[in-house]
């Protein structure tokens, strides 16, 4: 009653989709799956009798199942708040809204509550697979509620951000953007406080407690008690302060939600306002390919674009800095990767993230705002407006592709990296960069809803970066034994290859898309096994190779024509 009947509408007819169900089970069964790999690769085939042994696999589980949901809660939480919002900026609902009687907090607490339904029910259909983890041993029923609070005030929390977000800007790449770099650097922010305080001392644990990992870690080390405070206190503490973060973002959202809309109308009447009084600007020369022209020369992304990228830039300074000031025999990053290493692939990260963003956002704003219906009528080829629009995404992320490449250069100028190195790193990073603005391209054709689309690629990149993540570190736990353990990688490879493929095919299934699912993850996988063995060449090779030959496949039936890209024609079959 708190929500109103927003959410109470979207309480009532989620559960009524078949798609509800097939994720909550999807969810359970990849923790079974993922548990099923580690088990292989940390005991492979033979049969455990030692209980120790046991236990110490469950505490193996519980620590990769800890970080990869709170990683989710954090992810879905403020992308489906924040796209559920601008999905009705776009639609020009929000203004339908805002003239209904319902309040503020209804209209606020509504739309955040309906957005937070689905993390809340995965968080709640973990809490058996945690069960049954701590039936293993090694992991305490006090370290599972931990974790699910920690996870739960988490998501509020970046759900409540989201919100704040979308209600405040008026673009969807605007929204989506300062939603991600917003956590970024509130988790740096809290880090620089830490490191000047001290993370021993007690104003360091409370502000430490701030980062909702920084306290994961914590409870995953239960007999960790520096700073004279144990890993529930710590927990209790990351709750507590993400939950009044979470409720005071809730009242300034509710505060100001009539303030900040309805912008775009007053915009648009400001406009009007001038051609009624025969104000006219000169006309502006427009190239031949107008699709590139309206990417690149106008605002078509917002104004406020140039904010995102200084806070990006924010974000490289810091991490620059903290390189710099490393020693060069610092240890490994999780035992994979030195500090240099780690900051150009967060870095690396966050811009392929953006990108997909901005690509995925570039077809769902024409879609929501009913001009691509208008281009399909016009002579502007499929072949124009996919290349256009791929342009105009490189061309207005220049800067988020620009400085991770200058920090390669800057590792070559220092002797850090080898010529051959940087080439392999360089070529790398531009066939992900081309493969992340190609997919959110893909997405936005292949799905009709833009929270659909938006929520598909950015997924779809989020559990990449997660797989990749999650098998380096088993790989790492099968050491020596690793040849012997290869088959039951095979299963976490194929599940990945089967959730690709339905997100790549999910419109226009064709051969090659097929093909893409089915090596991409393999392909990865080799490439992940060179890298942790020493080897460069292998892992360009097939990163360009198998992430090259996607992007290819998506590009190639997207400029055919529009009704096979949009799916509105039957490929012919034979």
């Amino acid at each position: 009653m708190l929500a109103g009947p927003l959410f109470s509408r979207e309480a009532l007819t989620v559960p009524r989709q078949f798609m509800h169900f097939l994720i909550r089970s999807g969810y359970v069964g990849a923790f079974f799956i993922l548990m099923y790999t580690a088990a292989q690769t940390t005991f492979g085939w033979q049969h455990v009798r030692n209980l120790g042994d046991i236990a110490r696999f469950g505490q193996l589980v519980f620590q990769v199942f800890a970080v990869v949901q709170l990683a989710m809660m954090v992810f879905f939480a403020s992308l489906f708040a924040a796209g559920n919002v601008a999905q009705e900026k776009d639609r020009r609902t929000l203004l339908l809204l805002l003239m209904t009687d319902l309040s503020d907090s209804e209209l606020v607490l509504g739309k955040l509550c309906s957005s937070l339904l689905l993390p809340c029910v995965l968080l709640v259909t973990s809490i058996p697979v945690f069960a049954f983890v701590q039936m293993m041993g090694g992991v305490s029923l006090n370290q599972i509620a931990c974790a699910i609070a920690i996870s739960a005030a988490t998501g509020l929390a970046a759900g409540s951000w989201g919100s704040l977000v979308a209600f405040w800007r008026e673009k969807t790449f605007q929204t989506l953007a300062v939603s991600l770099i917003g956590i970024v650097l509130f988790l740096g922010i809290v880090e620089g406080v830490v490191a000047v305080l001290g993370s021993l001392s007690s104003m360091g644990i409370i502000v430490g407690a701030m980062n909702p990992f920084r306290a994961m870690l914590r409870v995953l080390d239960p007999l960790n008690t520096s700073g004279g405070i144990n890993y529930v206190s710590v927990a209790m503490l990351s709750a507590g302060s993400l939950v009044a973060l979470a409720l005071a973002i809730i009242v300034v959202t509710i505060l100001r939600v009539r303030i900040w809309n309805p912008s775009r109308t007053l915009g648009d009447m400001a406009t009007l306002d001038e051609k009624d009084r025969g104000v006219s600007r000169p006309p502006r020369p427009v190239w031949n390919s107008p699709v590139i022209w309206r990417e690149m020369m106008t605002k078509a992304y917002g104004r406020k674009v140039i904010v995102i990228k200084m806070a990006y830039m924010v974000i490289a300074s810091a991490a620059f800095y903290s390189v710099f000031f490393t020693p060069a025999n610092s240890a490994l990053v999780l035992g994979m990767v030195s500090p240099i290493g780690a900051a150009f692939i967060a870095l690396s990260l966050l811009s392929m993230m953006l990108i997909n963003a901005q690509g995925v956002t570039a077809l769902t704003s024409e879609r929501d705002a009913g001009t691509l219906e208008l281009l399909l009528v016009t002579d502007i080829s499929a072949k124009e407006f996919i290349f256009g629009k791929l342009g105009g995404i490189l061309y207005n992320s220049k800067e988020l592709i620009l400085i991770p490449l200058f920090f390669m250069v800057w590792y070559l100028w220092q002797g850090v990296l080898t010529f051959e190195n940087f080439t392999y790193i360089m070529l790398g990073f531009l066939s992900l960069v081309l493969f992340a603005a190609m997919l959110g391209l893909h997405s936005g054709l292949s799905y009709t809803i833009s929270r659909t689309a938006i929520a598909n690629s950015l997924g779809t990149m989020f559990f990449l970066f997660v797989g990749i993540f999650i098998c380096m570190i088993l790989i790492l736990q099968a050491r020596a034994s690793f040849g012997l353990q290869l088959p039951s990688f095979l299963v976490f490879i194929l599940g990945g290859s089967l959730g690709l493929w339905a997100s790549l095919t999910h419109r226009n299934p064709s051969p090659a898309l097929t093909l893409a699912a089915g090596i991409l993850p393999f392909c990865t996988f080799y490439a992940i096994t060179s890298f942790l063995l020493g080897q460069t060449l292998g892992v360009c090779l097939f990163i360009v190779a198998a992430y090259g030959f996607t992007t290819l496949a998506m590009l190639i039936p997207a400029v055919s024509e529009y009704d096979s890209a949009l799916g509105r024609t039957e490929m012919p079959k034979g």
